[in-house]
Formats: C-alpha cells, structure tokens, sequence
C-alpha cells in the first residue's frame, strides 16, 4: 500500500525535560495526569503479589531482588531467572492498557547481570502492543496486515559470539509492512533486518545515529514511544531514549490502516529461546507509562513544588507565591524573595506554575 510522505516531524524532548523532572525520586508520580501506570517495585511483599498491578500476565522464572548491587532505587527490583536450558523460557510481566490508546511512552530502569551471553532469538527490553495477543496467546510468526495487530520491542539483538552481549539496541517490530513472518529489527543506523542492503522507509528526515550496546552490570535509563499512525497518512512515530538521551527515531511508519486497532497492553521481558550458557538474570525498577515523555528520575537536593498561591500582579501577568522557607530557588521566572517565600512572576496568568528549588 503506497502512503503519501508524513510532512515535517516535531522534535522530542531529551533528558530532564519530562515528567520524572517534577517528582523527586518518581514519588508521587503516579498522579500525574499524563501517567497511566508505574510500579517501584516496593509495594510488594512477594512476587505472587505481581499479578495485582500486572494484570495482562506474569510469568515464568520471576522473583523480588533485594540484593543492593540488583536494585536501582528504593529496597525492591523485579528479577527475571533464566535458568540454563535448551527449551525457550519467556519471563514476562504485562499490563492491560484501559482506556486504549494510540501513543505510549513506557520508561523503565533496566540491568543486564554480568552472565547474560544470550545469541539469536532474545526478546530482553519492553513491549507495546496493538491486538498482539489473541484468546490468551501471543501470535508470533503471523503478519500484521494493518487491521489485525502490531507490536514494537525496545530489545538487544545479538546474532552470534562474535557480536558483544547483550547485543545492539533496536526496534523488534510486527508492521504491516514487515519483510519477515517472524516480524523485522530496526537498527538507529537505519538498517533492517532481514535482507540489510534494502535501507528501511523512514522519511527524509530520519538521522541515521550509531548503535549502541548497553554495558552489563550496570543500570541505565530506557525510554520506548509508540506513535500509531492516523490511518491512511504515514506519520507513526517510534523512538527509544537511553538515559535520557534520544538514540534512535523511526518516522514515516504505518503501523496500522483503522483505528480500531489502538495499543492495549505493555510490558517488559526477558525471553531467551535456547539459553545454553549458563543461568542469567535480568532487573528491572521504576516502570513509569505515559501519555507524554517522562524522562530519567529527578536525583539528587531537589524539590518541586507546584501550584502556590496566585495573585494578579498587572494585566497580562501574575504572581504567584510559594511557601519555600527559606530555600535558595534556582530555577524559574523573574522571582522575588521575602521573609515568608518567593513570588514567581510568570508571563501568563493561570496555571500549574512550577518551580524547582537545589538544596531543600
């Protein structure tokens, strides 16, 4: 099916310029109005508890890691054990997306252990997905034809040995336009497999950026869009962030040709079809999913506050004044400091006003 080219794309945001930016540590993160979901893992006292919050699936070798070294923030991570097999193991938490949608961003905190030497068929990253799972099961080996299904994985491919584990961050991905029954990898580069010499239809203004490997034994920040394009325009959008940075952006898709066909469920994974090595772990913390971009967790002496007390200050402006006692505030508008706060001035009357204050 030939689509006329989407038009010019809008730029996305990077780093510290999403949601995690106004909620220190994620706390509270959850009432914001752009998040749908997020799990700290802390809430838990045994993984039997996982399929309360994780309600599209938990299964199989999963665990609650409390060891230091394998958890990024608070006392808990999700574990997933591969255990040394020739069988296919497939570890996976999923959850039900309600009311559907048709952009998601999903933002996870992820480590490989140092014994991941997975090669060839490993689904190890997140998933987003349209009608991927039918009467219970997955549908893997059959085509997305644009009104029965896709999916986008943010995974590492690795072939073979020769290849560094865990592999070359890509897009594992089920598309109407797909090359391969067993759906197609996109590569930052722009490659795709199968059949690398044919350069994937990303548009004219996809930039082609270096692959990258994730190092093992350590904790990174990934972020993963779905954009389902509007039916009849090719202007769906998938795009992957690692920490915080923009590392990969696929434009000019067709995922879907109704839109009837929306992203019903998420999740994250680590399945290894043979995993004859030895025995391997995978970690994950602070899932966050979102209607907008979230971003790296907001670290270190910082506060946020929001709203404050609103007064007009002349026409055209306002004031708004927050209870800081005696903060030092380091971001913002035009502020003025008394003894009881400070008063942002900001252009624009209403709100939410937000200010960050360094050292609380």
């Amino acid at each position: 099916m030939a689509l006329p080219l989407n038009g010019a794309v809008d730029p996305l945001p990077e780093g510290a310029n999403g949601i995690a930016a106004e909620y220190l540590h994620d706390s509270s993160i959850a009432s914001d109005s752009a998040v749908i979901f997020a799990d700290d893992f802390e809430s838990y006292s045994s993984a039997s508890e996982l399929s309360t919050r994780w309600n599209g699936g938990v299964y199989h070798h999963i665990d609650l890691a409390a060891s230091r070294s394998n958890v990024f923030a608070g006392d808990q991570s999700l574990q997933f054990r591969n255990p040394k097999t020739s069988s296919e193991v497939s570890n996976t938490v999923d959850r039900l997306v309600n009311p559907e949608l048709d952009v998601l961003f999903l933002r996870y905190y992820q480590k490989f252990d140092v014994t991941f030497n997975a090669t060839g068929s490993s689904h190890n990253g997140c998933s987003v997905q349209a009608s991927y799972i039918k009467n219970g099961s997955a549908t893997p080996g059959v085509k997305a034809d644009g009104y029965n299904k896709f999916l986008a994985n943010c995974e590492c491919w690795r072939g073979d040995t020769s290849e560094p584990s865990p592999g070359r961050l890509n897009v594992y991905i089920y598309h109407p336009e797909q090359r391969d029954v067993w759906g197609d990898h996109f590569f930052p580069t722009g490659t795709v497999l199968p059949w690398s010499s044919v350069p994937g239809e990303f548009g004219p203004d996809f930039v082609s950026r270096p692959d990258m490997v994730p190092e093992l034994g350590r904790w990174n920040c990934y972020e993963f869009m779905v954009k389902a394009n509007t039916p009849g325009s090719r202007d769906g959008r998938i795009a992957c962030w690692f920490d915080g940075e923009l590392v990969a952006d696929f434009m000019n898709l067709r995922l879907r040709d109704t839109d009837t066909l929306t992203i019903d469920r998420f999740g994250v994974s680590s399945h290894i079809k043979s995993n004859t090595s030895n025995e391997t772990f995978v970690y994950y913390d602070n899932v966050v999913a979102a209607t907008t971009y979230v971003g790296p967790i907001a670290t270190g002496n910082a506060a946020v506050f929001r709203g404050g007390r609103e007064r007009q200050a002349r026409p055209g402006r306002s004031a708004v004044m927050f209870d800081l006692r005696g903060r030092i505030v380091a971001e913002g508008d035009r502020m003025q400091t008394n003894r009881t706060g400070v008063w942002l001035v900001s252009e624009k009357s209403g709100g939410p006003h937000v200010i960050r204050v360094i050292n609380p």
